[in-house]
């Protein structure tokens, strides 16, 4: 008899360091790497994010790559796009446990019903590990943010124009929507 082993922790320090993955139903599960519109959003974020810890003392801006630990029956850990930590510092491991704010910027692939699907076990997967806020950022839609909130069925929506916030999960935090892209001169 074989017994079917599942993936850990060890597992995904072994990959090498610009591979991004999860462990997700005991299976490690790479990611693609993303395009520049998606990653100049998450990077814009991350930033703010950054400035904001800077001036409260409070937090860290974790970047794409960044690995969370968590505990859940069917995922062991998270790499969101960007995210807001505040929890204790781990050195060179992983972020113990899950991030207090989560944004999983859309690329290329990340659309249609499958795509939805993932979006919304993923999201359900943050709030059972203690996230309070998960962005879901679309590109391409004139919703360009929908907001998602631990324990509320309901979402808030940031357009172009409007200035986003994660009051709940980032106390006085918050960015102009317009800064997720760049003008391109042709």
């Amino acid at each position: 008899m074989v017994a079917n082993l599942e993936a850990t922790i060890e597992d995904l320090y072994a990959l090498p360091h610009e591979q991004k993955a999860e462990i997700v139903n005991g299976e490690i599960v790479l990611m693609s790497p993303t395009g520049a519109a998606p990653n100049y959003a998450a990077t814009e974020i991350v930033v703010s994010l950054r400035n904001y810890s800077r001036r409260t003392k409070k937090g860290y801006a974790v970047s794409d790559n960044g690995a969370f630990r968590v505990d859940l029956p069917n995922r062991k850990s998270f790499s969101p796009d960007a995210a807001f930590y505040t929890g204790k510092w781990t050195g060179m491991k992983f972020f113990e446990g899950a991030p207090v704010f989560a944004v999983e910027v859309r690329s290329e692939g990340d659309y249609g019903p499958a795509a939805e699907n993932a979006m919304a076990m993923k999201r359900a997967d943050y709030f059972a590990a203690g996230t309070l806020i998960v962005w879901d950022v679309n590109l391409l839609s004139d919703e360009v943010i929908k907001s998602y909130r631990a324990g509320s069925p309901d979402q808030r929506v940031f357009k172009r124009g409007e200035t986003a916030d994660a009051e709940l999960a980032v106390p006085d935090w918050s960015m102009p929507v317009d800064d997720l892209f760049i003008e391109v001169e042709n």
